[in-house]
């Protein structure tokens, strides 16, 4: 298209439970949203603290944050 751009995504907001859930597949799918985060230089935006799913997020986040 003529005229038009591609914006690139600077920011996402996730929302997620300060537990762990009943399923493992929840702590490694959140911990792999981090990573993919992290490593394309995202940042996560969230409201929750570093409890359960939500610090699994971010943690994992800032970690492949800061080796790329």
């Amino acid at each position: 298209m003529e005229g038009s751009s591609v914006r690139t995504l600077e920011k996402i907001c996730v929302f997620c439970g300060a537990n762990y859930g009943k399923d493992e597949s929840y702590v490694k799918a959140t911990h792999r949203l981090g990573e993919v985060l992290g490593k394309s230089g995202i940042n996560l935006i969230y409201g929750g603290e570093s409890l359960g799913l939500m610090g699994c997020v971010s943690t994992a986040a800032a970690v492949h944050r800061s080796e790329s």
